[in-house]
């Protein structure tokens, strides 16, 4: 039986702190020991996955084998979905973009929004588009629509448009706009409603210089009505990958757009998910993802553990939390497993922030009903820092936090939050980042997307289909009489 010491460190610095997910009344080395078999199983399963590209069982909503490419996404190389001619076609548009364009509007929603938020708020920040082109390092403002059927919401992005083309660009220029809508089928409601008007509204802008780059399926067979547009306008296409689910496309092009946009080394973020993969092959506990999902499977099956919170301690991983309830809610959120034998499996998933959300979230997490499981994400070093002085030293309640940093204090409120959930014998885990940088990002991404794929070969369910998603797709498609 193998050594739990409570901390799995990879030789790149991730560490998976798992010590709190075990203890009295939490799961025992026993419990993972009677997992052994469904453990080399699952590892099997998705290893098979790696070489053939398919999935046990796995049928698209038509009911025909389906391949599943996602274990494929760190390695480029030819035939990948990432390869040499896809990463060449994204850095010249990332020449282009911060070259010619004055700002982009990414229009996407699930897996085309969430993981592009994730990256634009953790490299670019919110003051982002407030900041002059210099201070951005030439490179363009960002927005983000399409994500859901909202008036409002469109309204005022095309004012904010309106306001930048009349006070932006140099005397007698007009200001330089990309559209980027995003949809594999070319067809979702938000994404192809938003781009409409969008489009509509602001090519009638003498002020403004209008392109558009699309991001779909290239296929000729699956006739998208936006690589059509491409095609007829000669704008840029860029590909939804086959075998690509939109959870797990942000290292993809579908991600890859925005990181090319604000300058991120794709390539870098590759690396880390790649680094993380080759981590992740053994049929054992020494393989971190699979550790993981072991431990959640087996909270949920054993412990009645049916919430999984994913808590960030920084407001820039704010949309990392939200990109992840996606992903556990869309790939271990089923209904039956691949038997249809009637499971309701999967938790629920909930995003939090530390430090905010402790004042919110944390009194259901330690004293109501002991069914969850509190995921910690902690980035041990931040570029930057806060270190307090004090304007009022004639106040005591100013002076006792002289000289303190932000970072260590961000710091100590997890490990407190972790310790009092402790004492009361909780779940709990800590991923460490050393720091936040393309590599360690691409780590996470990939990390968080195998431990799913893992859990859903030892629960027996389908983790890379949605079934669940199309009944009310044909309710709204019946109602708008489409």
């Amino acid at each position: 039986m193998m050594n739990f010491d409570g901390t799995l460190k990879l030789a790149d610095g991730f560490v998976f702190d798992y010590a709190t997910m075990m203890g009295d009344c939490r799961i025992t080395e026993n419990d993972l020991d009677s997992l052994k078999e469904r453990v080399q199983n699952a590892a099997a399963a998705i290893n098979e996955m790696r070489r053939s590209g398919f999935a046990k069982a796995h049928l698209s909503k038509d009911g025909a084998p389906e391949p599943v490419y996602f274990t494929h996404l760190p390695y480029i190389k030819e035939g990948n979905p990432n390869n040499p001619t896809s990463i060449a076609k994204l850095k010249e548009f990332a020449d282009y973009v911060q070259r010619e364009v004055d700002a982009v509007i990414f229009l996407g929603v699930g897996g085309s929004y969430l993981g592009n938020k994730v990256l634009f708020d953790i490299f670019c920040g919110g003051g982002w588009n407030n900041f002059n082109h210099e201070e951005r390092d030439n490179r363009p403002r960002l927005f983000f629509g399409g994500n859901n059927i909202d008036p409002w919401q469109s309204l005022h992005i095309v004012q904010q448009m309106d306001s930048l083309a009349i006070n932006r660009p140099p005397k007698g220029e007009k200001f330089r706009l990309l559209l980027v809508p995003i949809s594999k089928s070319g067809t979702t409601l938000e994404t192809l409603t938003a781009f409409s008007y969008y489009y509509q509204e602001l090519s009638k802008r003498e002020n403004i210089a209008l392109d558009v780059a699309v991001v779909t399926d290239l296929k000729e067979e699956a006739a998208s009505p936006l690589y059509k547009l491409a095609q007829e306008k000669g704008w840029r296409a860029f590909d939804v990958k086959e075998g690509v689910g939109g959870r797990f496309s942000v290292l993809n092009d579908v991600g890859f757009v925005t990181a090319a946009a604000i300058g991120l080394d794709i390539e870098k973020i590759l690396e880390g998910a790649r680094v993380m993969d080759e981590a992740c092959q053994t049929a054992d506990y020494s393989n971190p993802a699979l550790l993981n999902a072991s431990l959640k499977y087996l909270a949920g099956s054993k412990y009645d553990c049916d919430i999984e919170v994913f808590m960030n301690y920084g407001m820039c991983l704010k949309s990392l939390g939200e990109w992840y309830v996606q992903l556990l809610a869309e790939s271990l959120g089923k209904r039956q497993n691949r038997e249809g034998d009637t499971v309701y499996y999967g938790r629920t998933p909930i995003a939090a922030v530390g430090s905010t959300d402790m004042h919110a979230q944390t009194q259901q997490h330690q004293d109501g009903k002991r069914n969850k499981v509190i995921q910690f994400l902690q980035v041990d070093e931040f570029d930057d820092d806060v270190v307090l002085g004090n304007p009022f030293p004639h106040l005591q309640d100013f002076s006792k936090y002289e000289g303190v940093s932000l970072n260590r204090a961000l710091q100590i409120a997890l490990l407190a939050n972790r310790e009092a959930l402790d004492k009361d014998n909780r779940f709990s885990a800590v991923y460490h980042l050393p720091k936040l940088d393309e590599f360690y990002i691409g780590q996470i991404f990939y990390f968080l997307m195998l431990s799913v794929a893992y859990e859903g070969e030892l629960a027996n369910v389908d983790a890379f289909d949605q079934p669940g998603v199309e009944a009310y797709k044909k309710i709204i498609k019946r109602e708008l009489g489409r």
